[in-house]
């Protein structure tokens, strides 16, 4: 699942749209890491420009869905996409969800290799990239924890709270060596 709804107010237009240094927009960019590292359905959740979104960018197999509510933050994407995949009957076998941001471009394939091959208890998987002991992304996110992943994401949260009630569970892969989770707050000095 790709989270690429927000308007990138501090950016000056939605992240979704702008092209990275291989010219691709972080969007489709976002989509192909998840395809390459070995997601085999893909959902990608809009809000800001949208139909822009939809025009322009070239996401192949992509399930693209609207958060109407994009503009209170992160949490209702995450809401929004975990209800996608959950009530999808093409995605009725999904026993996890991969979650990658869109404004993130240093987080390529081979991290979501790594946590896809961790990731080994299925439903009940809760693993999350590390940066130097840090938790970070990407983040997969088992079934069995949807719901209470959706009742606890809020604003800019997404699944934080719920991964900090739930820290026993969660295993942390270091991916520091493969990966930059930094993500694009701000353009780039020109």
């Amino acid at each position: 699942m790709v989270l690429a709804a927000g308007g990138g107010r501090r950016y000056g237009g939605p992240k979704a749209l702008v092209r990275h240094d291989d010219g691709r927009l972080l969007v489709e960019r976002a989509v192909a890491t998840l395809r390459e590292g070995g997601c085999t359905r893909i959902v990608v959740v809009l809000g800001a420009e949208s139909a822009r979104v939809r025009d322009e960018a070239q996401l192949g197999d992509a399930r693209l869905v609207d958060n109407p509510a994009w503009k209170s933050g992160m949490g209702s994407s995450l809401r929004v996409g975990l209800a996608a995949v959950a009530e999808a009957e093409t995605e009725a076998d999904a026993v996890a969800v991969a979650v990658l941001l869109v404004d993130t471009p240093g987080i390529g394939p081979d991290a979501v290799a790594r946590l896809l091959a961790a990731a080994d208890s299925g439903s009940k998987a809760l693993v999350t990239a590390s940066y130097q002991g840090k938790r970070g992304h990407p983040v997969i996110l088992g079934r069995d924890h949807w719901a209470g992943v959706s009742t606890l994401a809020t604003a800019d949260v997404g699944a934080r709270a719920y991964l900090v009630a739930h820290a026993d569970q969660v295993q942390a892969v270091p991916c520091e060596d493969i990966a930059d989770d930094t993500d694009l707050d701000v353009p780039p000095e020109q």
